[in-house]
C-alpha cells in the first residue's frame, strides 16, 4: 500500500494548525480570518515550504464551489441592468488604460521591476490590476447577510461579469480554443426540469450536499472536457437551479465545506513565490491604486442612478484586487511576457488589499451615517426605482426578516392587529415570493441609515421585530435604530446564549432564543390545538 499520502496529510496539517492560529489572531484584530490564512501562506514561504498536493486541491475545489454557490444566488436579470454590465464595462477600459499608462510611465523612469516593461506588458499587468477578488466579496456579504441586498447584488454582477471576461482571456492567452463539442453545453438548458425535478426529490440531508457536489464538479468537468474553464461550468450549473425554492437551501448546506476548501486557496496565494524586500516594495506600491478603483466605481454607480449609500457599499466592496490577476500574472510568467517576480508582487498587492478591503467594508456603513449630506450630494435625483426609500404605509409593527421565523411571527402578528403589520426583507424573490402569498411585505435594507430615518420621520412604528439569521446583521440594525433615536419596543431572535446578553446590551427590549425556547414555544402550539377543558380527563392524559 502507498503511504506517500500520509506524509502530504501530515504536511497540510502542519500548515492548517498554523493557519488556525494566524486566523484567530487576524479575527482579534478585527479582520477577516482570510487575512491570517494569508500571512500563513507567506510566513511558509519565508522557511522555503512549497505548497502540497493535497493543498492545491482544497484550493481548485474551494474556487469551483464558490463559484456554484454563487451561480446558485445569481439572479440574471442582474447582469443585464446597465449598471452592472456598463459599468463593468467602462471601468475595466479606462482601469487598464490609466493604470497601464501610470505603470509605463514609472518604468521609464527606470524603478524596480518595473524597468524595461513596454507598454502592452503594462497593459498587461494593468489587466491583472483592474479586477476585484469573487473570493473575498462574498465572504464579506456572506458574513454581513448582505448578499441579497442592491449594493450587494450589484457588486456580485460586476463580479461575474469580470470574471467572464477573465475566462475569455484565459482561453485565448494558453491558445486552447473550445473544442466543436463545447455547442453541448447548450444541451444543459433543456435539461433544467430533470435538474430542478431531482433538486426537489433528494431531501434535505446527505443527499441534497452530495447532489450539490455533483453539480458543481460534473459542471466543473463537463466545461474542461469540451475546452471551457471548469469553474465556469460550475458558475452555470448553480445559475441553472438558482431559481429552485431549495437553491437557498442548498447554498446554505454547502457554505461550510466551501469555506474549509477555500483554505487551500489562501495558503497557496502566499505560497506562490519567494519573498523578497524589493518585491514588498513594489506590491506596497501598487496597493494605494484600489483606491482609484474604488473611487472610479463609485462615480460611475452614481452616474447610472444608484443611491450614494448603495454607490459607497459597491464600491467598498470591490475595493481589492483579485485573484483572477495572480491567474492573469501567472499566465504572463508561464507565456514570458513578464518575469516571474511579478507573480510574488501581485501576492503582496492582493494580500494588501485584502487587509485594507478588510477595514473598509467593516466600517462602510459608519462612514456613510457619519458624513450623509456630503454623500447624498453626489447622487442624482432621478434614481433608478428599486433604490428608492421604502414607505411602510403606515404600519405600526414591522416584522424585518421574513425567512421561516419571520413568517411565523408575521402570520400571528396579522392575526392579533391586522393592517398595522408589515413584513420587510431584503431579497427580492423572497419579497415577491410572500406578496404573492397574499402578505403585505415590502423590500427594504434594514441596516440602511435613510431608511430608519425616514420611518422615524413618519413616528408611526411603534414595534420592531428582527428575525434577521445572522447575528451581525441583527446588531446593525439595532445600532441603525439607536442612531435614529427609536422610542419604540424592539424584539430580536438569537440562537446562542452570548449573543442573546450582546443584543440585549445593544438595545434589545425582548430576546428570542430560537433553540432554547423552541421546545415551549412547541408545548403551546400542542395545547393551542387541544381544548384542555374538554380533553383532559383529570389525570393529566389528553
Amino acid at each position: 500500500m502507498d503511504f506517500e499520502w500520509i506524509a502530504i496529510a501530515l504536511g497540510d496539517i502542519a500548515w492548517i494548525s498554523m493557519a488556525f492560529v494566524l486566523g484567530l489572531a487576524a479575527r482579534a484584530l478585527g479582520l477577516p480570518p482570510l487575512v491570517g490564512f494569508l500571512a500563513t501562506g507567506f510566513l511558509l514561504n519565508a522557511q522555503g515550504i512549497a505548497s502540497g498536493e493535497m493543498l492545491q486541491k482544497l484550493s481548485d475545489l474551494g474556487i469551483t464551489l464558490l463559484l456554484f454557490i454563487v451561480g446558485l444566488k445569481l439572479n440574471l436579470r442582474t447582469l443585464i441592468r446597465p449598471q452592472v454590465w456598463a459599468v463593468t464595462s467602462l471601468h475595466s477600459t479606462a482601469v487598464v488604460a490609466v493604470f497601464g499608462l501610470a505603470i509605463y510611465a514609472l518604468a521609464l523612469m527606470k524603478l524596480p521591476f518595473l524597468d524595461g516593461l513596454d507598454f502592452w506588458r503594462s497593459l498587461l499587468i494593468a489587466f491583472a490590476l483592474s479586477f476585484s477578488s469573487t473570493v473575498f466579496v462574498v465572504k464579506a456579504l456572506e458574513e454581513r447577510g448582505e448578499m441579497a441586498a442592491l449594493h450587494g447584488r450589484i457588486a456580485i454582477g460586476i463580479l461575474i461579469v469580470q470574471d467572464i471576461a477573465a475566462v475569455v482571456f484565459l482561453a485565448f492567452s494558453i491558445g486552447k480554443l473550445p473544442t466543436f463539442w463545447a455547442v453541448g453545453v447548450l444541451l444543459l438548458i433543456p435539461l433544467r426540469p430533470l435538474l430542478h425535478l431531482l433538486l426537489q426529490r433528494v431531501g434535505h440531508g446527505e443527499l441534497l450536499i452530495l447532489y450539490g457536489f455533483l453539480l458543481a464538479l460534473g459542471g466543473a468537468e463537463a466545461f474542461e472536457l469540451v475546452g471551457l474553464k471548469g469553474d465556469l461550468g460550475a458558475l452555470i450549473l448553480g445559475v441553472l437551479i438558482a431559481s429552485n425554492p431549495k437553491a437557498d437551501e442548498l447554498a446554505k448546506a454547502m457554505l461550510g465545506f466551501k469555506d474549509l476548501f477555500l483554505l487551500g486557496f489562501f495558503l497557496s496565494i502566499g505560497l506562490s513565490g519567494q519573498l523578497t524586500a524589493e518585491a514588498v516594495i513594489a506590491g506596497a506600491l501598487l496597493t494605494p491604486f484600489i483606491v482609484l478603483k474604488s473611487g472610479l466605481f463609485f462615480a460611475l454607480l452614481s452616474l447610472f442612478r444608484l443611491r450614494a449609500r448603495t454607490a459607497l457599499l459597491a464600491s467598498i466592496n470591490l475595493t481589492n484586487y483579485s485573484e483572477f490577476g495572480l491567474i492573469v500574472i501567472a499566465i504572463g510568467v508561464a507565456n514570458g511576457w513578464i518575469a516571474a517576480d511579478w507573480l510574488i508582487v501581485m501576492a503582496i498587492s492582493l494580500s494588501l488589499s485584502f487587509v485594507v478591503a478588510a477595514r473598509l467594508s467593516a466600517a462602510g456603513h459608519r462612514l456613510y451615517d457619519e458624513h450623509r449630506p456630503r454623500w447624498k450630494r453626489l447622487q442624482r435625483d432621478n434614481l433608478v426605482a428599486e433604490d428608492r426609500l421604502l414607505d411602510i404605509q403606515g404600519a405600526r409593527i414591522a416584522i424585518i426578516g421574513m425567512g421561516g421565523i419571520g413568517t411565523g411571527a408575521y402570520d400571528n402578528m396579522r392575526t392579533q392587529f391586522g393592517d398595522a403589520v408589515v413584513g420587510v426583507d431584503i431579497d427580492p424573490v423572497t419579497v415577491r415570493n410572500q406578496q404573492e402569498t397574499g402578505r403585505r411585505v415590502l423590500r427594504g435594507d434594514p441596516s440602511d441609515a435613510d431608511f430608519w430615518d425616514r420611518v422615524q420621520a413618519t413616528d408611526e412604528l411603534e414595534m420592531v421585530m428582527l428575525a434577521l439569521p445572522i447575528f451581525a446583521s441583527n446588531m446593525a440594525v439595532l445600532e441603525q435604530l439607536r442612531a435614529a433615536s427609536f422610542g419604540g419596543k424592539v424584539a430580536v431572535t438569537a440562537k446562542f446564549q452570548d449573543e442573546v446578553e450582546a443584543l440585549k446590551e445593544a438595545g434589545a427590549t425582548t430576546v428570542f432564543n430560537v433553540y432554547t425556547e423552541a421546545g415551549a414555544g412547541f408545548a403551546a402550539h400542542v395545547i393551542a390545538r387541544h381544548d384542555p377543558d374538554r380533553a383532559e380527563d383529570g389525570t393529566g392524559r389528553f
